[in-house]
């Protein structure tokens, strides 16, 4: 989990992908590591998002995959095998959680509250999601948040674009961001790859400048 952890801190933004259509995984990963993020979160809000997993995995074995919007642990083992780096959950489900650290499965559940970080950091973890981050108070409830509970680190999803994320990344408590400006659905519907990959490099080099 910490090499895991590691490799998502260094990327800094994770794309948060709802994808269609199955046929669109390996353009639209192309147009991510050609933007310069191979990476990406498939959330399973959708049929098509095992089979995107597993495309994207054969094709770039290398590439930080992982599974979002996790509900089940079905949902859980199919990701996995599928090729899924690590699982991401929307909220704190204990059934859910503790089935992945049983499989070791590595996984970044979501917390909005200090009784949810309780109930993670009771089960060994603290690499948390916050989401959903601009909703539930963003920067500031992290701040706060993080003064009692100083060893969790947070990856905010939920409201993050070009114009916060300097303050999330900006924030000790911070490790990652999640955010699906660079990947809208519309352009991936439409196919409109050339845009993505456009979208994906303003977010890389704006990233470059945060972390000077």
């Amino acid at each position: 989990m910490t090499d895991l952890i590691k490799k998502v801190s260094d990327t800094g933004i994770i794309p948060v992908v709802k994808i269609d259509r199955a046929a669109d995984a390996l353009p639209l990963a192309n147009a991510l590591k050609n933007g310069g993020l191979c990476c990406a979160e498939i959330t399973f809000r959708t049929d098509a998002a095992e089979e995107a997993i597993r495309i994207i995995h054969e094709n770039f074995p290398d590439f930080l995959l992982g599974a979002g919007t996790v509900l089940t642990t079905v949902q859980a083992d199919r990701a996995m095998a599928a090729g899924a780096s690590f699982i991401v959950s929307p909220g704190f489900n204990p059934v859910v959680v503790k089935h992945c650290l049983d499989n070791n499965y590595p996984i970044i559940p979501g917390v909005c509250t200090p009784t949810e970080v309780e109930a993670a950091m009771s089960l060994g973890l603290n690499t948390l999601k916050f989401f959903p981050a601009e909703a539930a108070g963003g920067v500031k409830m992290i701040k706060a948040m993080s003064a009692p509970y100083t060893q969790i680190r947070f990856m905010p999803t939920g409201g993050i674009g070009v114009n916060n994320l300097a303050d999330y990344l900006n924030c000790k408590a911070v490790f990652a961001c999640g955010g699906s400006w660079m990947v809208p659905g519309d352009k991936i519907n439409d196919g409109k790859f050339d845009e993505i990959e456009a979208l994906t490099k303003e977010a890389v080099e704006l990233l470059k400048e945060i972390r000077k």
